[in-house]
């Protein structure tokens, strides 16, 4: 829904980093016509730098004014921000969101809300920060040719691996760095675990390959058991690690998503970004790597984000979801094989894993480590008992399919 006058009158649903860093990109975009009328924050006490007459702490307030024609979502609560969403988009407002974990887990219902009412859910901000990742693969790359999108999706744990790497920095004394500069959150499990990363590679599925995944169906593993002995040994053969997000066809028919650490050589693009950068390679048949560079966390640069997303709607642009209109949707599999580094301490933490082939092994006192190929589908069956061992995983190269899982 859009005024005569083509203004957005938006209502905002949280102020803190990127809520404020919108804020004060707004202020400063003086070709945008949109203006923030009402914020609604959880705490009315909390000092801020704006009157009061700008706050609010009921939804109703932005959700039943007639004159808010956008909503701007940019709270942490994944189910309250479902039920704000879903009610603007019932009341025929249209939405900015950046909430991926609400998305990744909504996305089904959300889709057919904007069908059901006209109204329009744009949220290029809540993948990659600053890069522009959902509108190019639903814009340049809307055909059937796109082969795999890989990346570092998470400016935190990059930041973390980049100390680490650079500065020889130990594992906690990089996350309280990162945590002191504002890049990860007091509990930083969401960014360091590969939550953070696997919510925005399935709504990059959605508009890469037209599919709905549900995040349960995916492995992920994060760096949070990193070890010296893992840094060393990446080091001595030549990898950086980074917590890359990868999302694959691996046959014509199928595809996979993973995110897992991955040792990474010097010849990949993803190897020299470093700090709170992303990175995200789009590979497809005719046109090959397609490498997109920018900053992942931060207020400003997912604030410019949100705005990009205001001001395309202003515009009246929105998702035409064109994967699963035009092409035929591969299913998600995780009947593929992965080469794997794997770090334990034990041996009854190793029987968990059941490798097909190991190509080399080392026993120690300390640690042993072996690198071989498993099937994604055993990661998966185990992925929450993993969390549990003192266990450390990277992959080394993309997923090769199961051949004898062809039909």
């Amino acid at each position: 829904m859009i005024n005569k006058n083509n203004k957005q009158i938006i209502g905002l649903f949280g102020f803190g980093v990127v809520g404020e860093g919108l804020f004060h990109v707004l202020k400063h975009s003086h070709t945008t016509n949109a203006t923030i009328k009402k914020i609604c924050i959880l705490d009315p006490k909390k000092e801020r730098s704006l009157s009061k007459d700008y706050f609010t702490i009921e939804a109703a307030d932005i959700l039943d004014d007639k004159e808010i024609n956008l909503v701007v979502e940019l709270i942490n609560d994944s189910e309250d921000a479902f039920h704000i969403v879903s009610q603007a988009l019932r009341k025929g407002k249209s939405v900015v969101s950046g909430n991926k974990k609400m998305l990744a887990a909504h996305l089904p219902e959300l889709i057919q809300l904007q069908k059901e009412t006209g109204a329009a859910l744009l949220y290029d901000a809540s993948a990659c920060g600053s890069i522009p990742v959902i509108r190019n693969l639903e814009e340049y790359y809307d055909n059937d040719l796109l082969l795999s999108i890989t990346g570092i999706l998470n400016g935190s744990s990059n930041f973390v691996l980049s100390k680490i790497f650079n500065e020889k920095k130990s594992y906690p004394e990089s996350v309280k760095e990162a945590q002191r500069l504002g890049f990860a959150e007091a509990d930083p499990s969401l960014d360091m675990g590969g939550w953070d990363s696997l919510y925005k590679l399935v709504i990059l599925a959605v508009h890469g390959f037209g599919a709905l995944v549900n995040p349960d169906d995916v492995f992920v593993s994060g760096i949070a058991n990193l070890q010296a002995n893992d840094i060393r040994f990446a080091r001595e053969k030549g990898y950086r690690l980074k917590l890359v997000a990868q999302a694959t066809k691996v046959n014509g028919k199928r595809f996979n998503l993973m995110v897992m650490p991955k040792m990474v050589t010097e010849d990949e693009y993803i190897y020299n970004v470093e700090n709170e950068y992303n990175g995200v390679i789009i590979e497809g048949s005719f046109y090959e790597k397609q490498f997109m560079f920018g900053k992942g966390a931060g207020g400003h640069p997912t604030g410019s984000s949100v705005l990009s997303d205001i001001t395309a709607r202003m515009h009246g642009y929105r998702y035409e979801y064109k994967k699963r209109k035009y092409f035929s949707i591969p299913e998600h599999t995780n009947d593929v094989k992965v080469k794997v580094y794997l770090r334990f301490k034990n041996l009854l933490d190793f029987s968990h894993f059941e490798f097909e082939e190991i190509e080399e092994k080392l026993s120690g006192r300390e640690y042993s480590y072996v690198i071989g190929s498993i099937k994604l589908s055993n990661l998966i069956h185990i992925r929450k008992l993993i969390q549990t061992l003192d266990v450390f995983l990277a992959f080394f190269e993309e997923p090769a399919v199961n051949e004898s899982a062809i039909t």
